[in-house]
């Protein structure tokens, strides 16, 4: 099989919550594919939630030293909780989310903060 390695990671704000953008190369001797997957973790949240939930996914295929640009949108609703006292979901105005990239959640390879998308 063949090695994969992100970089150039860079989350910035878009009109429905934030861009997840990074470049994937092939590493290794053969062609192949990669799964760039973002997960996304809530800090300081009013209500118990996972340490982070995968929120977008994208495959990418690769020849040996080909790198390409992957794009995932998180929308708003990618940084939402159930309010069942209020029965819809919310966004926690003030939180602080930690966008993490990787190809599993226990292979993260970058991450950023930013603060909740208006």
């Amino acid at each position: 099989y063949t090695t994969f390695a992100a970089n150039n990671l860079d989350v910035t704000p878009s009109s429905d919550g934030y861009k997840v953008q990074v470049t994937v190369k092939n590493t290794g001797p053969l062609a192949g594919a990669e799964v760039v997957a973002v997960y996304v973790g809530e800090t300081g949240c009013p209500i118990p939630r996972p340490l982070r939930e995968l929120k977008g996914f994208a495959k990418v295929s690769l020849q040996p030293g080909e790198s390409k640009g992957v794009e995932i949108a998180l929308p708003r609703s990618a940084f939402a909780y159930w309010d069942e006292s209020k029965g819809t979901w919310v966004v926690d105005a003030a939180g602080r989310f930690k966008v993490s990239l990787g190809s599993f959640a226990g292979d993260l390879q970058g991450n950023r903060e930013v603060s909740a998308p208006r």
